[in-house]
């Protein structure tokens, strides 16, 4: 009797709770919530609704259209969920709901609102069941107090089924292992879970005026006792508030809290205090606050409570899902710390789920699943998921095919000569060779594996563990073929192998074959075919040897001194070129000299005519670009002071005279010397347009949203033409810094350098890096663009697939477009859906290649000091290019210039410092002086 009047009282709660969500839910306008509206303002909304309704269907389509070609777009399904719960299409809403669940974890609102709309149309058991098990699924996704809290007030709606008290204790009471310590969140569910007891507690009372049997007075010590131990489980916990819980305690309890509670409230008090200064620094962050949880899991992880330190985790996780590093972190310490099966492999599986196209994740997915013992069959369907997860490089693919082949290796017994699990494996190395030739190398131009690794381990394999040589042989040879005969390091690998299993004869032809392909090192083969053949060959044997090794020797001697006299016969042409300009140089500063000359003698000559005779003469001198027109001496040394920044010097009390001489150049002025004690306020602007007009004033405007400007500096040549750079000087330090954020902007069509100012004498390894110049997962880089594709353009084609952040167009010091470009998402899943979508795309009439932006290294390789052997095998870069070009002329003789400040993507900013003078004509040297230069730098 008691259960069903607690049934009918939890049935009229949920009742009114559906009854008023149904409420908030209905539409503005519906007939049930009492709009009203004329026949004309229905019929133009029924014909607008009628056309909406025709766009969402088209948009439906499509975006169904679209998952069946990539099923892997997160962005396409949440469009595709909205759409179908506005068009109240619930078969197909759920249908949909169902694929995404499958692909990915789903975040907390997304479950929120599908378990809203099934409790909404679950009204008989079985209906209610299939919740439950929908509840089940969503708490598994990620730690959520709010679908625990949920799930628990839900199960509260059956209590009137067999086992229904039961059941909500069991629910509230894995709420609590999950989330019950919830620094901030917590509360909520010990309290839910309080006000359930109690109001069994107010079921199991007596009637008025009646005397409780002892059965009813056991039932109502039990219960007492259940609340009783949940206000003193919940005080030993450090939970937000925990003084308001403790004082309801005292309020509620008719007896005194006993010591034990006491100390243990006094305790979880403390940890609070010191979870506090973390907790706050949560709160006062944005989203996704990866650093402060890093730093909350650091703080755990020394405390070392395990089921804190897996819910600060899951907490980080639920915020920074897309965040593979936080992932490994996480799963290395269940690997290592609590090894819990279930547990392990849940959180191994939600890491895939959240990011597919990080390859390590996978790796230890395997390497768990081995460990825990699952099924081969399970490992190996796992596997396979992992090739279709669309991993964004080609040795991706390498590190997943070799994980899996240990797998399987490990599971060799080679004792035996033959066994079903050894078939297996040579099946995969088999179906991984081809793999790697035939899907990698079409998708990524390059197979990964350009050493051949594993066909190395393969033919390691073979020889070791099955004492097979005859088919080690046959995969170096094929190892061979594919572009590695020319490498030393290649055929001393085959040599240790056939001398480790195999016999002299074989080794002998290995190193034999070396010495006649290997260009690299050929001198280091030579030695080991001639350290063999005195210890165990012949007097033949030796001869053949030397003989053999001696005309490679010869051969490889005679190609590296035609490639010296090469690259001096091109040192040699280069200082003639050098010769060259010096001399043009040296004409045309003497005939530059001579002409200034010329000029002052005439200026001096017209102003003596022009005091005889009062007349005026027309100069015909020839102009720089942008000079101005008509200008008189006195005029155009003004004019040039005050271009410069300084004024003439000027006494009231005489008037100006006129210079009587070319020596009253601008030469003479005396220059404004730097003040470097402001360089903190002061940035340096560069690759301005040279025919810039009034570049003070123009610079003021740019910059005078950044602060207060004390002083623009633009810097002239001494015909007064502007040089395309200057100073510009502000009142504060945090305007300095505004300003720099105006660097690359658009002036006059030149992208404007805005840089830090500093002295390259006192500061010379200093650079500015704009961009990031290692990999960002983010970040796509585009190439092959047609040159006038603009911004706005691209980021039409490539929102499509993600939320774009930034797009940069890369462009050369004039501003004219290079056809690159670097597009920035929110997340590296979106970037890697949009390689997958755009690589290959058509862009008026431009085929666009799209990869993931690393920039390749630029670093130029140190030769071997005092090593007769050339540079060694050629390392590529990410996109296969070599990442360095050497240059033909000794270091000497190069021209010195200023160091260059490297930025990302290719992308170089000038050093603020004017150039500087040629240097001289070296002095003529020697091969030996230079062997001796060489040596000593």
């Amino acid at each position: 009797g008691r259960r069903a009047e607690l049934h009918k009282m939890a049935a009229a709660g949920a009742e009114a709770a559906a009854a008023a969500e149904e409420e908030k839910r209905l539409p503005e306008g519906d007939p049930e919530s009492g709009g009203d509206s004329d026949d004309e303002g229905d019929s133009d909304s029924s014909g607008d609704g009628e056309d909406e309704e025709k766009e969402n269907e088209a948009e439906i389509q499509r975006l169904e259209e679209q998952l069946s070609i990539n099923a892997f777009d997160y962005n396409c399904h949440l469009d595709l969920i909205k759409l179908l719960r506005q068009e109240g299409e619930l078969v197909k809403l759920r249908r949909a709901r169902q694929k995404m669940s499958e692909l990915f974890p789903l975040t907390e609102e997304i479950w929120l609102d599908w378990l809203k709309d099934e409790m909404k149309m679950a009204s008989e058991s079985c209906e209610r069941e299939k919740v439950y098990e929908l509840f089940e699924r969503a708490v598994k996704d990620y730690i959520c107090p709010e679908i625990w809290l949920e799930y628990a007030q839900y199960s509260i709606g059956g209590l009137g089924q067999e086992g229904g008290i039961e059941r909500v204790r069991s629910i509230f009471e894995r709420a609590l292992t999950a989330v019950g310590l919830h620094v901030t969140k917590g509360t909520a569910l010990w309290e839910a879970y309080r006000e359930f007891e109690n109001a069994i507690l107010e079921t199991a009372q007596p009637a008025p005026g009646t005397v409780p049997s002892p059965e009813q007075q056991q039932v109502l010590c039990s219960q007492l006792d259940k609340i009783h131990t949940l206000f003193r489980r919940q005080l030993g916990i450090p939970l937000l508030d925990m003084e308001a819980s403790y004082a309801e305690y005292e309020e509620w309890s008719e007896e005194p809290i006993p010591e034990t509670t006491v100390k243990s409230y006094k305790k979880a008090l403390q940890e609070l205090e010191r979870c506090k200064p973390y907790e706050e620094a949560l709160l006062g962050a944005e989203t996704p606050k990866l650093a402060e949880y890093q730093a909350y899991i650091d703080f755990e992880m020394k405390a070392g409570d395990p089921a804190r330190i897996q819910l600060i985790f899951e907490r980080a996780l639920a915020e920074n899902c897309l965040v593979p590093d936080l992932w490994a972190r996480y799963n290395q310490y269940l690997d290592r710390q609590l090894k819990v099966k279930e547990l392990v492999l849940s959180a191994h599986d939600r890491a895939v789920r959240n990011c597919p196209w990080t390859v390590g994740l996978w790796i230890r997915y395997l390497l768990a699943m081995e460990r825990h013992r699952l099924e081969h069959s399970t490992i190996s369907e796992m596997f396979e998921k992992a090739l279709n997860a669309g991993f964004i490089q080609a040795t991706d693919y390498v590190e997943i095919w070799q994980a899996y082949l240990d797998y399987l290796r490990r599971r060799v017994d080679f004792t035996q000569d033959s066994s079903k699990e050894l078939e297996e494996l040579r099946s995969a190395f088999a179906r991984a060779v081809e793999y790697l030739k035939q899907e990698v190398e079409e998708r990524f131009s390059e197979s990964g594996d350009p050493s051949c690794t594993i066909m190395q381990n393969w033919a390691r394999v073979e020889a070791r563990l099955c004492n097979n040589m005859q088919k080690a042989r046959e995969l170096w040879d094929n190892i061979m073929t594919k572009g590695n005969a020319k490498y030393a390091n290649m055929w001393l690998e085959y040599y240790n192998l056939e001398r480790a299993h195999g016999d002299t004869q074989h080794c002998r032809k290995a190193l034999h074959r070396a010495v006649q392909c290997t260009s690299d090192y050929p001198e280091h083969v030579c030695e080991v075919l001639l350290t063999l053949e005195r210890i165990e060959g012949t007097l033949e044997d030796w001869d053949a040897a030397v003989q053999k090794t001696e005309n490679r020797l010869a051969r490889v001697n005679e190609q590296r001194a035609k490639a010296a006299e090469k690259e001096a016969a091109l040192a040699k042409l280069e200082e003639e070129k050098a010769e060259q300009r010096k001399q043009a140089r040296a004409e045309k500063k003497a005939s530059k000299k001579a002409k200034k000359t010329r000029l002052g003698d005439k200026r001096k000559a017209d102003d003596e005519d022009e005091g005889e005779w009062g007349q005026e003469e027309e100069l015909p001198s020839k102009r720089h670009k942008g000079e101005g027109d008509g200008l008189l001496p006195e005029e155009d040394m003004e004019v040039e002071a005050e271009l410069l920044g300084r004024n003439t010097p000027e006494n009231p009390s005489q008037p100006k005279e006129k210079p009587s001489s070319s020596s009253s150049s601008r030469k003479d002025i005396p220059k404004v010397p730097h003040d470097s004690s402001k360089d903190k306020v002061t940035v340096f602007v560069s690759n301005l347009s040279y025919s810039l007009a009034e570049p003070e004033l123009r610079l003021r405007e740019l910059f005078g949203g950044c602060g207060e400007v004390a002083e623009v500096r633009p810097v002239f040549s001494n015909r007064g033409t502007f040089r395309g750079y200057c100073y510009v000087q502000f009142q504060e330090e945090a305007a300095a810094r505004q300003a720099l954020r105006l660097d690359r902007t658009a002036v006059e069509g030149r992208p404007m350098f805005v840089s830090p100012c500093v002295d390259k004498n006192k500061n010379p390894d200093f650079k500015v890096f704009r961009y990031s110049t290692s990999l960002e997962k983010h970040k796509l880089f585009i190439s092959g663009l047609p040159f006038s594709c603009t911004k706005e353009e691209l980021e039409d084609v490539c929102k499509a697939h993600g939320n774009v952040k930034d797009i940069r167009l890369v462009t050369n010091r004039a501003g004219k477009p290079k056809g690159l470009a670097y597009v920035e998402y929110e997340n590296e899943a979106q970037a890697s859906q949009a390689v997958l979508k755009m690589d290959g795309l058509t862009v008026k009439d431009h085929v666009i290649k799209v990869m993931i932006s690393n920039p390749p290294l630029r670093r130029p390789p140190e030769a071997g000091k005092g090593s007769p052997f050339p540079a060694p095998r050629q390392v590529f870069g990410a996109r296969g290019k070599g990442r360095t070009q050497l240059s033909m002329v000794p270091r000497a003789l190069q021209r010195q210039s200023n160091p260059a400040a490297k930025a990302e993507n290719g992308m170089v900013q000038n050093s603020p410092a004017a150039p500087s003078e040629p240097p001289e004509e070296p002095k003529k040297m020697s091969n030996a002086d230079f062997a001796k230069l060489l040596l000593k730098k």
